[in-house]
């Protein structure tokens, strides 16, 4: 079967900087890869790309058979694209609930609000109170919850656990074993190395806009030496 999503040659520019190098990365269906490497190293720019945010860019991005580089941003939502970023981008002044039912369903299998509060009870616990009441991991959560809400496909997370307690990056990572059990294919970007190889199935090593290495989980104890070289994990 072909991947559900299939990056090759991936070129990208802010203004005159040549940010991405030619980056080639696929995701099957069901699959949740991480995409490892230290700052400033072309991960956000990569979804940015994928999701049709920056649009100065080449290379080949297909989702679900369909070519995505001609595709406006918001057809890139329509396809089953979701995009969660770091910054999160909640409404502050909302509540929960309002958050939750803002974004227009503009897939077929969005979650129902019953089951955003299943996969996440402490949103429920407070569904009327305000984004600027709620800690750094219950906005992370609830920015997760509004993109399930769309009907996405496919999960484009940057950085979900940055500066997050570990009790909450461990039911971060609760949730997202659910949604891959779900059937949810999920593109990570993580600085967080331990968090990530216990939920991930792949990982691709970027460095300098470019994809150094990739490897399946399994591999991980005889990739440790590249990996310290390259982050200092």
């Amino acid at each position: 079967m072909a991947p559900l999503l299939n990056v090759a040659g991936l070129q990208a520019w802010y203004g005159e900087s040549h940010v991405l190098h030619g980056v080639d990365l696929y995701v099957n269906e069901g699959e949740m890869i991480c995409i490892l490497g230290r700052n400033g190293m072309g991960k956000t720019t990569t979804l940015r790309t994928i999701m049709g945010i920056l649009r100065k860019r080449s290379g080949e991005i297909t989702f679900a058979g369909q070519d995505m580089m001609s595709v406006p941003l918001h057809k890139s939502a329509r396809a089953g694209l979701g995009f969660v970023p770091e910054e999160r981008g909640i409404f502050a002044t909302l509540s929960v609930e309002e958050n939750l039912m803002l974004p227009p369903v503009v897939a077929k299998g969005g979650m129902s609000l019953e089951e955003i509060y299943e996969l996440f009870p402490n949103l429920e616990e407070r569904r009327n109170s305000p984004g600027t009441k709620l800690s750094g991991g219950e906005q992370q959560m609830l920015a997760m919850a509004r993109i399930l809400r769309t009907g996405a496909r496919c999960l484009l997370l940057d950085e979900p656990t940055e500066g997050l307690a570990p009790v909450i990056i461990q039911r971060i990572g609760e949730v997202l074993v659910k949604l891959k059990e779900r059937g949810m294919t999920v593109v990570l970007v993580e600085q967080n190395f331990r968090f990530a190889s216990k939920i991930a199935d792949r990982f691709y090593l970027m460095d300098h806009g470019q994809m150094v290495a990739e490897f399946p989980v399994g591999l991980l104890p005889e990739r440790m030496d590249m990996l310290n070289k390259v982050l200092g994990v």
